[in-house]
């Protein structure tokens, strides 16, 4: 699930999960972090999610997808649309 505020030339945007599934850590990684899964991991919120917020620039698109444990792959279902392989975004 995708969480938007819009702020003064901004987006922020939060990736939601539930924090069980997939099993084991999970981070957003897209064009706005390099793709470097290091960037967001997901955080559990304490209330049965995890998340990662990223501040991006307003009207914008980006493409995006989680990487959890085991090298697997997975995009969001109520990502914009996609992009090949990849989720998008719009702010």
């Amino acid at each position: 699930m995708l969480e938007r505020k819009q702020l003064k030339g901004r987006t922020k945007v939060t990736f939601v999960l539930p924090d069980d599934t997939p099993d084991g850590p999970v981070s957003v990684v897209g064009d706005f972090n390099h793709w470097n899964p290091a960037a967001h991991p997901l955080t559990s919120r304490g209330d049965g999610t995890r998340s990662a917020t990223v501040a991006l620039p307003a009207h914008s698109a980006h493409s995006f997808r989680y990487l959890a444990a085991g090298d697997y792959w997975f995009n969001d279902e109520h990502a914009d649309g996609h992009d090949g392989a990849n989720s998008r975004l719009h702010t």
